[in-house]
């Protein structure tokens, strides 16, 4: 049920003053010290700033099997938002696309969306619709890497065999529950195939992120910068025969979403089986928060003023979810509720004049002057004794939260608001799928909001978000055929509408999502040319700094909870670190990742590098 705003305000303001976190001990101190230092002496490398990086802290007491310390740190200050200002409007969307090297179609229509509300431009329906399917492929290809290419091998039987050889030998004796949908009879069957490079599931998955791509690119143009995303809809038209062809390239989708959910129920029911003590890994109180996607054709107008309503009728809903409770369902509260505190970072904020801030939002919200909108860098050296990252921590209402593909289905589940559909329905406590197999055979599936939020159910949620995203997809298919029966072939509003018009400022944000979770840009346009423009990524939410309430950030917060179950080392050079990197992974991290291990009681500091990238296997 969801809480009275007021009320949900005043009861985290109490938890901010009663809120408490230890500083980093002088050992992780030196560590931080010791990577700025390193980063500092690469970031004249230009390729170095652009594509950033993570370096996840962590020290361990390798006697208790325990983590008493963690610190998540972007290692480049990548400032990309520093190249908008002062640019025309027609070129914004060129340049802020790039903002991620692998998700650039996420970031167009985030940036499309931004300037759409600043100009007062509305996309015609059949543009809103090849939108959804563009990014509906986007995910479809980052789900399976993530699962099977990035995420899979951690279970795979090379890892499991090595760091928890008891676990192994279970597996060997352990029935799979679900053979019927994978056809795998046993659990080291399943992880077998996990195997990096070798495992059949490995490769497979790579064959379904060409699917996914070639549909993309069928629709798009090119993947993954297209081009053809535009303020005002897409550039490139379609028919009939090329969403017949969108459709029969995404067909094997449909029981391959099944598969890969019954793959991964297996594997992590055998694991909780094998030791309830995985229960704790990377477990966190859930707080969750989403922009939602998918417009809707019928509804969305790009307009702030209207946005609690056409964000209603998104197949994924706008909410937050904190400690568990439903907290806001409002499209316009969640964005005026952000906050984004430098207090652990490398970065200067500007100080504004108080007539230069932004106060309120176009509907009349207040807002802090730590919004987004607010927000101003210096060029000058940081002096801040507790900084440790060139990140930041963006908080809801003062509340740290997860994002991710897990989040729009908890999230769009809970709140029971997503249009009617013949393919997906939100129960308020599970979300069902009604997929089309091979000769129409309905495919059932249901995903259900878990009692306890930790590593595995990140992971579980994102193999039914496959499901998700094609019942959507389904959806939207049909929304296409609906408009082109109808003879609505437009796909982008002709002259930008009114890009050329004058007004003393104007204001635009862009919500919409990535694979790993909330996308948002945010613009500030004076006389047409950009006065200020800011960007909030997935991997840098979920890796945020401590917030100034100390609270650490929900990856630090996860690390913090994990055990330490790994069983076949003796000494720290044996130590695999397996626990800490599977909690890591179930962030989707879309950066270049270290975990650095600092043993307790010792200098001795072990390096384990998380896989976030992939070499396709021929």
């Amino acid at each position: 049920m969801e809480l009275e705003l007021a009320a949900f305000i005043n009861t985290t303001k109490q938890q901010q003053r009663d809120a408490h976190a230890p500083r980093l001990s002088p050992g992780m101190q030196e560590l931080v010290k010791q990577q700025h230092l390193a980063s500092l002496s690469h970031s004249a490398d230009p390729m170095n700033r652009l594509e950033g990086g993570l370096a996840v802290n962590c020290r361990v007491d390798l006697d208790n099997k325990s983590i008493v310390e963690a610190a998540s740190a972007a290692t480049f200050f990548r400032g990309y938002e520093s190249l908008l200002p002062g640019r025309a409007l027609d070129k914004v969307g060129l340049v802020s696309a790039t903002a991620s090297g692998i998700c650039g179609g996420v970031h167009a229509t985030a940036s499309a969306l931004c300037l759409e509300m600043a100009l007062g431009i509305k996309p015609p329906p059949f543009g809103i619709v090849l939108r959804n399917l563009l990014l509906s492929c986007q995910y479809l290809s980052d789900n399976c890497m993530h699962l099977f290419v990035l995420a899979g091998p951690d279970y795979s039987q090379a890892v499991v065999e090595k760091t928890n050889p008891d676990i192994w030998t279970r597996a060997l004796q352990s029935k799979s529950q679900f053979v019927h949908m994978h056809g795998f009879s046993r659990i080291s069957d399943i992880m077998v195939e996990l195997n990096k490079g070798t495992g059949s599931l490995y490769r497979e998955a790579l064959q379904m992120v060409s699917l996914a791509r070639q549909a993309y690119v069928l629709l798009g143009g090119k993947y993954p910068h297209s081009e053809s995303i535009i303020p005002g809809g897409v550039s490139i038209t379609a028919d009939a025969h090329k969403l017949a062809e969108f459709s029969k390239l995404l067909q094997p989708f449909m029981e391959y979403s099944q598969k890969a959910a019954a793959i991964w129920d297996d594997i992590f029911d055998f694991m909780l089986t094998a030791n309830p003590r995985y229960e704790d890994l990377g477990r966190s109180d859930a707080s969750l928060l989403d922009f939602g996607q998918w417009d809707h054709p019928d509804h969305y107008d790009g307009r702030y003023q209207t946005c609690d309503i056409w964000g209603q009728y998104r197949w994924s809903t706008p909410a937050a979810v904190i400690n568990g409770k439903l907290a806001c369902i409002s499209l316009s509260q969640l964005n005026a509720g952000m906050e984004e505190s430098l207090d652990y970072s490398f970065q200067t904020r500007t100080n504004i004049s108080d007539a230069d801030l932004i106060k309120q939002d176009p509907l009349g919200n207040a807002i802090s002057e730590r919004h987004p909108w607010n927000k101003k860098i210096q060029s000058i050296k940081n002096t801040n004794t507790n900084a440790y990252s060139w990140g930041s921590s963006l908080t809801w209402r003062g509340h740290n939260f997860e994002v991710g593909a897990y989040a729009r289905l908890y999230l769009t589940a809970a709140a029971q608001k997503i249009p009617t559909s013949p393919y997906l329905h939100a129960t308020g406590s599970s979300l069902n799928f009604l997929l089309s197999g091979s000769a129409k055979q309905a495919l059932e599936l249901e995903w259900h909001i878990p009692d306890i939020w930790n590593t595995f159910a990140r992971n579980r949620a994102r193999a039914y978000a496959l499901a998700f995203n094609l019942a959507v997809t389904q959806e939207n298919i049909d929304n296409a055929c609906r408009l082109l029966a109808a003879g609505e072939t437009k796909t982008r509003t002709a002259d930008d509408a009114n890009i050329h018009e004058t007004q003393a400022k104007q204001f635009g944000v862009g919500l919409w999502g990535a694979s790993r979770g909330f996308l948002a840009h945010w613009a500030v346009i004076k006389n047409q040319q950009i006065e200020n423009y800011q960007i909030a990524i997935p991997s840098r939410i979920n890796a945020g700094t401590t917030t100034p309430a100390r609270t650490p950030g929900p990856m630090e917060k996860a690390l913090l909870n994990t055990p330490l179950l790994e069983t076949g080392f003796r000494t720290a050079d044996d130590f695999a670190a397996i626990d800490i990197q599977r909690t890591i992974q179930s962030f989707d991290p879309c950066m270049n990742c270290t975990a650095h291990v600092l043993v307790n009681g010792s200098e001795q500091v072990l390096s384990k590098v998380i896989d976030t990238s992939f070499v396709p296997i021929t």
